[in-house]
């Protein structure tokens, strides 16, 4: 039984010809009508799936510390924006201010909290989860609206759900992959007339069996720009964290997520999570490419354990039942674990600073 999204695109379709990706990328997650966040909740147990702050509070406790180590290697600014980009429940922004106010309660007085999200829904979740500090917070529905000034920002699962341009091999070169609708009507994937400059692959394109698929993605490109133009013009340091690969490569990473599970990307617009792998190389690049300091760039899992995790776990741990013990084990294994179901290593992270100041745990990149 199609969806009633899927229904719409099809009549869409049937109207005006076969959509790219990042057309149906885009209507799945935001049509007005019937779009995935527009009319889901998408986090936790009840939802799709589950994020890195949702599963346990060592998340954000340790992207805490690692906020309060930059602030101090920039130097101690007298105001800072903290921002995030798509803060979800606020549950990890609720997280580092707890850490921030006992640990470097100097800079907690200091700081603002600055949020830019677009759904109204959740906007009023975050005021719930953040009501502690209600008067450091302020929302804003792009970017372009930030006050100046020194910047912390945090991205977690932000570019994930950034829409995607595909292109397939064919004998006649990369051609952009479209979705159009079969001989039974259901939507399904096609190639269309525009063609991928050659230059963009990172091999030669006769390396690659015909069907490869190449994915480039010009909004999270762009995204980023304005993120590292801030840091340029503001001073600060961006981190982010996302699935995806430390190298561009070729793949189709497209998916959807629905229950918990993975679901097929064209079988229930509107009702499955869309998003699809970051290319971690090509934020960086582009990071360079605007000024700034590649800080380090690797796996969560390396990330958090040189932060401190297993440390705080046992502190968490300490005098409980061993059932809570456990939990935090698991939740342990699940933010730095390796294979199915784990973050470790699937997930990635990218600091950028400006100006040039060396962060643990990282060493410098340029």
């Amino acid at each position: 039984m199609p969806t009633p999204l899927a229904r719409k695109i099809a009549n869409l379709i049937r109207t005006n010809g076969p959509i790219s990706v990042t057309d149906y990328f885009s209507l799945c997650l935001a049509d007005p009508e019937f779009g995935y966040y527009k009319t889901r909740e998408p986090f936790g147990l009840q939802g799709d799936f589950i994020t890195a702050p949702e599963i346990s509070q060592l998340f954000g406790e340790m992207i805490g510390i690692f906020l309060i180590e930059v602030w101090q290697r920039h130097g101690t600014p007298e105001d800072v924006h903290l921002v995030e980009i798509g803060p979800g429940r606020g549950t990890m922004m609720a997280d580092i201010l707890r850490v921030i106010a006992r640990l470097a309660p100097e800079l907690f007085e200091r700081l603002d909290v600055q949020l830019v999200e677009t759904s109204e829904r959740l906007r009023k979740v975050q005021a719930q989860t953040l009501i502690e500090n209600k008067f450091k917070v302020t929302w804003h529905d792009s970017f372009e609206s930030l006050p100046e000034g020194f910047t912390l920002l945090v991205a977690n699962e932000l570019f994930d759900a950034i829409p995607i341009r595909q292109f397939v091999k064919t004998a006649t070169g990369f051609k952009e992959r479209l979705v159009g609708l079969d001989s039974e009507d259901r939507l399904t994937f096609a190639a269309g007339i525009a063609t991928l400059d050659p230059a963009l692959l990172p091999s030669p394109a006769q390396n690659v069996p015909l069907g490869t698929i190449f994915e480039i993605a010009p909004a999270r490109d762009a995204v980023m720009q304005a993120l590292c133009t801030r840091l340029r013009d503001n001073g600060g340091t961006a981190l982010i964290i996302d699935y995806g690969h430390l190298a561009t490569s070729f793949g189709d990473t497209l998916q959807a997520v629905r229950d918990h599970s993975y679901d097929p990307p064209l079988a229930h617009p509107g009702e499955a999570d869309i998003t699809s792998h970051v290319d971690f190389e090509q934020l960086a690049r582009r990071a360079v490419t605007e000024g700034l300091t590649v800080n380090g760039m690797g796996h969560q899992g390396d990330f958090l354990l040189a932060l401190g995790l297993s440390e705080r776990a046992g502190a968490l741990g300490r005098d409980k039942d061993s059932g809570v013990q456990d939990g935090i084990r698991q939740d342990v294994e699940r933010l730095v674990g390796v294979g199915e179901g784990k973050m470790g290593e699937l997930f990635k992270v990218l600091a950028v600073s400006y100006p040039k100041v060396p962060i643990p745990p990282f060493r410098n990149r340029d």
